[in-house]
């Protein structure tokens, strides 16, 4: 098999090879479908019945999408072993994709607590085989020292952004409009359109998309069919005998996901199957760990509180007509689209002059926590909804140049750290910090009010910027564990 670094380099997408393109598309669609379905989530769980809604109270509504966001994500690592050792990643990114398409159905079709259930374990299990693997089939395309990889992944980045802007837009608008089960269906539909693109592009993926690094035997697959039934079987009889419920799932989730990330850190430090130097750079991705999880802590409460902020706090009506409170999920993956190619233009301009990936994951913690105490100000022009929505949109603004500091560039850096071994599941650890992020920030909407607002942004702004300051001083001792990496 030719590798990468022995390929004379394509460039035909924007400098790039050709089946980044693809890749691009069928993320941005399959992003189209979550974001659509997540901007609206939340209202349709808090709304009363006579709104379209199921008149849940709003902390558990949140709670419910933060932890929801945290299964999408920790589903990653099923999906990563998956391609790992069953399909490889080509095929794990398909069929995960068919999960995603039939999630959003059940949504539309399905009315209540049921058709969400449903849905969002649908959703869950496809996401989670698609989006890690997506990611890491986007790494067989470079070289690990070719200087386009961060410009490559931040174009990808840009895909996933289209799809997050317009998603909610269509879904908001269908909601407010029509129904809150036409937005899912839009979704669906979103989804398919995915589908479609992603198998007439195939044969431009290589070789390497359909390998499957280190395949399971015979007595081995059995084995993995036991644990996982015996898994599934054990969460439904927690489910059904009241040890799980929507109260307390953020909490569960989060404590889950720790456990898994500890885990698979574990299980990868100790394989024989990675050298010394693989596993040095395993250790200097512990640290970037703990800030990307500090990182999507605060960035994922743009689906937890700042829904609820911008239904009850922002004047929705300001501009001189109406506002879907949705349409605020369109504004950071907007700016993104703007930002991406700037920064992809930026790291390829800079080559190897480029900021190291500890400073980048350092900025973008810290411009969260920017954002954050930018929130405290915004916060105290009063009370109800009273707050201009251009000010939350130019916040917003400053999570999407947080996030291009860190999320493409993370996703870029677990694959170049990843031991040859554990590929895809290297990408999965990465998802598994935005895991605990994101059911911690449903965790941590249970804190949120309006009459605590100021202490609420504040605290967390300050403690987001206190751990970028904490990683810009560890960086000679990163820079010996990574063993080259920049």
């Amino acid at each position: 098999m030719t590798s990468p670094s022995t390929e004379t380099p394509q460039r035909g997408f924007f400098g790039h090879p050709r089946a980044l393109a693809n890749l691009f598309g069928t993320e941005m669609w399959e992003r189209f479908s979550f974001y659509g379905m997540q901007a609206i989530l939340a209202f349709y769980l808090y709304y009363s019945v006579t709104e379209g809604g199921l008149g849940l109270p709003k902390a558990t509504a949140a709670g419910i999408v933060g932890a929801y966001g945290g299964l999408v994500y920790l589903a990653s690592v099923g999906g990563a072993w998956v391609a790992d050792r069953l399909l490889g990643a080509e095929r794990t990114v398909f069929f995960g994709g068919v999960f995603i398409m039939c999630g959003h159905i059940a949504l539309a079709l399905i009315p209540g607590l049921a058709g969400v259930a449903i849905g969002l374990v649908l959703v869950i299990i496809g996401t989670g085989g698609l989006k890690s693997n997506v990611s890491a089939l986007v790494g067989t395309l470079y070289a690990k020292d070719d200087d386009r990889r961060d410009a490559g992944f931040s174009l990808f980045y840009m895909g996933i952004n289209l799809g997050a802007m317009f998603g909610p837009i269509v879904t908001g608008w269908l909601q407010t409009s029509v129904s809150f089960h036409l937005g899912f269906g839009a979704a669906a539909v979103g989804m398919a359109a995915g589908l479609v693109q992603y198998v007439l592009g195939r044969r431009n993926l290589g070789p390497d998309a359909r390998v499957v690094p280190n395949p399971l035997t015979g007595a081995a697959r059995v084995r993995a069919l036991v644990i996982i039934a015996a898994g599934v079987v054990a969460v439904a009889l927690l489910v059904i005998f009241g040890a799980i419920t929507p109260e307390n799932l953020p909490t569960v989730v989060t404590w889950v996901v720790l456990a898994a990330a500890i885990a698979y850190f574990a299980v990868i430090l100790s394989s024989r199957k990675i050298t010394s130097v693989e596993r040095g750079r395993v250790f200097a991705f512990i640290p970037l760990f703990v800030i990307s999880f500090g990182f999507w802590a605060l960035f994922q409460q743009q689906f937890t509180v700042l829904p609820i902020f911008a239904d009850t706090r922002v004047d929705l009506d300001a501009l001189g007509f109406p506002i879907p409170p949705a349409v605020f999920n369109s504004v950071e993956p907007a700016f993104v689209i703007v930002l991406a190619p700037l920064f992809a233009y930026l790291w390829t301009r800079l080559g190897e002059r480029q900021p190291s990936t500890t400073v980048k994951f350092s900025l973008g913690v810290i411009g969260m926590g920017v954002a954050f105490l930018l929130m405290v100000a915004v916060s105290a022009t009063g009370s109800g909804p009273a707050v201009n929505p251009l000010l939350l949109a130019l916040i917003l603004v400053v999570f999407a140049m947080a996030e291009m500091c860190l999320s493409p560039v993370g996703l870029s850096v677990s694959t170049k750290l990843a031991p040859k071994a554990f590929g895809a599941q290297m990408v999965a650890l990465f998802f598994l910090s935005i895991a605990l992020g994101s059911s911690v920030a449903g965790e941590l909407a249970a804190y949120y009010s309006a009459d605590n607002e100021p202490g609420y942004f504040g605290i967390l702004g300050g403690a987001a910027i206190v751990l970028g300051l904490v990683l810009l001083g560890l960086r000679p001792v990163l820079r010996r564990f990574m063993h080259g990496v920049h």
